[in-house]
């Protein structure tokens, strides 16, 4: 009976520290997960170009105003080209005041970029009418439903392609049929940016080289040998870091922040950083 009784505390024990960890530790830090992007239809005048992806802050949630301090200071030491944000600054679950704002928009302005800055919408951004503001306030260019042609140096650009959050309507599939025809043909290397992983069943992704990605909070809970075990709706299917489809690479930011589970276990909030080369 004694034993029974120790195995029992001994259990408890586990659990409550799984969780305590989970909350209170797991949710807290900073890793930036860095990556050679090796393509060989990158232009040579972007060898070496630097993208940061941000996603999923879901700010007040378990992301406070410290932490956004940590996380400019890293993105600046980083020294990006581009800086591009996937969506899910705010959430709906917390009550903001006028200072929280002001907190993101003087940490959003804070963050550098050697070319420019762009963002797209998560499904809890549309629930603000003033997270537009607060991106464009901070220069940060949306790249809602649109694209723009990036080039570095060279007359041989980079065609960069955003989407606003699928989760109420399609927009990808819009912005994809709005895009000139002869630059989607003739730009070597394309780059989208969508919000939630999953709505890529719904494209030919194989248009594009490289599929950037948040929402999936990479699973929050990462257990060895099962992976992710808190999957958002849209992330169901694909909420790890990287999946190879065919000749498109698939990176999905598993971000900053938590939502409707404030736990994190084996995947720190993470900031990605992209190394374009052609060899």
């Amino acid at each position: 009976m004694k034993r029974f009784i120790k195995i029992s505390i001994f259990i408890v024990s586990l659990i409550v520290l799984f969780f305590l960890y989970s909350r209170f530790i797991g949710t807290k830090g900073l890793k930036t997960k860095e990556y050679s992007i090796i393509d060989s239809n990158i232009p040579n005048s972007f060898y070496g170009y630097k993208i940061v992806q941000i996603s999923d802050i879901h700010y007040k949630v378990t992301t406070s105003k410290s932490d956004l301090t940590n996380i400019a200071k890293e993105i600046n030491l980083l020294k990006p080209d581009i800086i591009i944000f996937s969506g899910d600054l705010l959430d709906a679950r917390v009550k903001y005041k006028n200072e929280d704002y002001d907190d993101l928009t003087n940490f959003l302005q804070s963050i550098k970029a050697n070319i420019s800055k762009y963002y797209i919408s998560g499904e809890e951004d549309l629930k603000f009418d003033n997270f537009d503001t607060i991106m464009s306030n901070s220069d940060f260019k949306s790249l809602n439903d649109k694209y723009e042609l990036i080039f570095n140096n060279s007359i041989e650009p980079i065609l960069l392609v955003g989407s606003s959050t699928n989760y109420y309507e399609d927009n990808i599939n819009k912005t994809i049929s709005n895009i000139d025809s002869d630059i989607m043909n003739n730009t070597k290397f394309k780059i989208l940016v969508i919000h939630e992983p999953d709505f890529i069943e719904k494209i030919d992704y194989s248009k594009f080289n490289l599929i950037l990605a948040g929402h999936s909070h990479g699973g929050q809970i990462v257990l060895p040998f099962i992976g992710g075990i808190i999957k958002e709706k849209y992330s169901s299917k694909y909420y790890a870091e990287y999946y190879k489809l065919g000749n498109t690479s698939l990176y999905i930011s598993s971000g900053i922040g938590t939502s409707k589970y404030k736990f994190r276990f084996g995947d720190k909030p993470s900031i990605s950083l992209y190394r374009l080369r052609n060899k």
